[in-house]
C-alpha cells in the first residue's frame, strides 16, 4: 500500500539545503521547539491513517503565534514545503509529511485563554484538545457540542481543518456550525483574524472557508468557539434490529416525521460484538444492528419524543428497546460507541472510510458496502452517525499482507464512489487527505476542481502549504 497513492516529488533545493534550513530554524526557535534528528523525527512520519507514511525535513513546535509567523514567513521565502499538525489523529492522512516538509505542530500551544460565559464563547490557542474544552466549563453548566471519537487527543486545530464532527452534531452541528473566529497565519507570515464573539461578522464569510480548510489557506493558532448551556437531562436508548436494512429504514423515518435526538449513532452485529467485548457496555449480542438512540430535555419531553421513536421503530420491527436507568449506564453506552475504533484495532488492522448519503439510501448504501466488501474478500463492521448518514464502514484487513491491504484500499474506493453515486459525498467529517484525493474527480467537474483549486491558489500561491493533499496532483496549476 505504500506506493499506491503518490507524492509530489520533493524539491531537490529544499532538500539540498536541509542543513541550512535547519540552522535558520534553530534561530527562530528554542531548542525545545525543533525537531530534527532522525530517530526523533519518526513519530512524525504518518498520523492516524497509518499506510503511509514519510520522514519530514524538520519538524516546528512553536509556543506562540509569533513563532508561527517567523517559521511560515522563513518558509515561505524559501519555497519549503509546510505540513501542519495537530494530534496527529487524521484518519485521511492529513498530516502525513513528506521528505522536503517542515511539519509545524501545534501540541505546546494548548492553552485557554478566556471563558466568556456572559457571551457563551471560549477563546483556545489551537494545541487545546477538544475535550479540554467542555472540561473547563463543565462545571458551570456548560460544554462544547462537537465530539468526535477521538476528542481525548483531537485538537480544535484539527477540528477546524477537518471541520470535525462527532455523535451530537444531528443535533448540535459541527465544528463549522459551533467556530465564532480563528487567528491565522497565512502563507506568507501575516497574521489575520476573522469572526469573533459576535454571532454574525461583517464580510465575506471567510470564517465558513477556513473551517475544512485542510491546513492549506493558512495556520490557525486561536479559536473562538461557541459554548452551549447543558440540557436539563439526557437518556441514551439502545433499539434492536434484526437486520442492518432495518435499522437504516428506522433513521430515516425518525427524521422524516421531524424528530431531531441529539443523537443516532448505528452498530452492525460485528460492531457490536467488538465494542461490547471492549467496553461491556451491555449491548444486545442478539441483534442484527444496533441504534444508540439519545434524546434530551425535561423528563416529560424525553418521554414524549421516545414515545415517538419507539412507534416508529416498532413499525421497522424493533426487537430490543433498552432505556438506560442510570448515569453509569449511559456512560458505558456511550464508551462503548466512542471506543469503537480503538476496539476494532484489537481484532485487526482496518481502513474506517467516511463517505455521506441521503437518509433515504441508509438501507441501500448498507447493502452495497457488505457486497462489496464481500467481493475483495473481507469484513466489515459498520459504525457511524446514522442520524445524519455519515458512514465509518471499518475494512477489515492483514496489514501484512500487501496483496490483503491493496484489496482493502481498492474496497474503500468502491465505497466511497457508491457514497457519491447515491447522492452523497466523499467525506462527512475525516477530510480528503490523501486517501480521497484521487477520487475527487467522482464527485467534482474539471470546472469545480478549478474553481477550489483557485481560491486555494488565492490563500497560497506556491501551493506549499500541505502540498500533495486535498486535489489530484494532475492538474494542478503551474507554481
Amino acid at each position: 500500500m505504500s506506493d499506491a497513492i503518490a507524492f509530489l516529488s520533493p524539491r531537490a533545493d529544499v532538500l539540498a539545503g536541509r542543513a541550512r534550513i535547519v540552522a535558520d530554524l534553530t534561530d527562530l526557535l528554542p531548542p525545545e521547539c525543533l525537531v530534527y534528528e532522525a530517530r526523533e523525527l519518526v513519530p512524525f512520519e504518518t498520523d492516524a491513517f497509518v499506510s503511509y507514511r514519510r520522514l519530514p525535513l524538520a519538524v516546528a513546535l512553536p509556543r506562540t503565534t509569533a513563532e508561527v509567523s517567523a517559521v511560515m514567513r522563513y518558509c515561505h521565502r524559501y519555497g519549503i514545503p509546510v505540513v501542519p499538525r495537530g494530534a496527529g489523529t487524521s484518519l485521511s492522512g492529513g498530516a502525513i509529511p513528506q521528505e522536503d516538509a517542515v511539519v509545524l505542530g501545534l501540541s505546546k500551544m494548548n492553552a485557554i485563554l478566556d471563558i466568556d460565559l456572559p457571551n457563551r464563547a471560549a477563546v483556545v490557542q489551537a494545541g487545546v484538545t477538544n475535550l479540554n474544552i467542555s472540561d473547563s466549563v463543565s462545571a458551570d453548566g456548560f460544554f462544547y457540542a462537537p465530539d468526535p471519537s477521538s476528542q481525548l487527543a483531537c485538537t480544535i486545530g484539527g477540528n477546524i481543518g477537518m471541520n470535525s464532527g462527532g455523535a451530537h452534531c444531528l443535533k448540535y452541528g459541527v465544528t463549522t456550525n459551533n467556530l465564532l473566529g480563528v487567528k491565522m497565519v497565512l502563507v506568507d507570515g501575516t497574521v489575520i483574524e476573522l469572526g469573533g464573539k459576535a454571532l454574525d461578522a461583517a464580510g465575506y464569510d471567510l470564517l465558513g472557508l477556513v473551517c475544512g480548510h485542510e491546513g492549506q489557506l493558512g495556520i490557525v493558532t486561536e479559536a473562538t468557539v461557541r459554548l452551549i448551556a447543558k440540557p436539563e437531562g439526557a437518556r441514551p436508548v439502545l433499539f434492536g434490529f434484526e437486520a442492518s436494512e432495518e435499522a437504516g429504514a428506522c433513521v430515516a423515518d425518525v427524521i422524516a416525521a421531524g424528530i431531531i435526538p441529539v443523537a443516532i449513532e448505528f452498530m452492525d452485529k460485528p460492531a457490536i460484538e467488538i465494542c461490547e467485548a471492549f467496553a461491556h457496555a451491555g449491548y444486545p449480542l442478539d441483534v442484527g444492528a444496533l441504534l444508540i438512540v439519545e434524546v434530551e430535555g425535561s423528563e416529560a419531553e424525553m418521554d414524549a419524543t421516545l414515545k415517538d421513536i419507539v412507534a416508529i421503530a416498532r413499525r421497522h420491527g424493533v426487537k430490543t428497546v433498552r432505556e438506560c436507568q442510570s448515569a453509569t449506564e449511559a456512560a458505558l453506552i456511550w464508551k462503548g460507541r466512542k471506543s469503537a475504533f480503538g476496539a476494532t484495532g484489537r481484532i485487526a488492522d482496518y481502513i474506517c472510510m467516511d463517505g455521506t448519503v441521503p437518509l433515504s439510501q441508509l438501507s441501500y448504501v448498507l447493502k452495497r458496502t457488505a457486497e462489496i466488501v464481500d467481493h475483495y474478500g473481507l469484513r466489515v463492521a459498520n459504525v457511524f452517525h446514522a442520524g445524519d448518514g455519515n458512514m465509518h464502514p471499518l475494512i477489515l484487513f492483514n496489514a501484512n499482507d500487501p496483496e490483503d491491504a491493496a484489496r482493502a484500499e481498492a474496497a474503500g474506493n468502491d465505497i466511497l464512489k457508491l457514497c457519491v453515486d447515491a447522492g452523497g459525498c466523499l467525506t462527512g467529517e475525516h477530510g480528503v487527505g490523501i486517501e480521497k484525493r484521487d477520487l475527487m474527480r467522482h464527485q467534482y467537474s474539471e470546472a469545480d476542481l478549478a474553481q477550489q483549486m483557485a481560491v486555494r491558489a488565492a490563500f497560497d500561491p506556491g501551493w506549499i502549504l500541505n502540498p500533495s493533499k486535498v486535489f489530484p496532483l494532475e492538474g494542478r496549476p503551474a507554481t
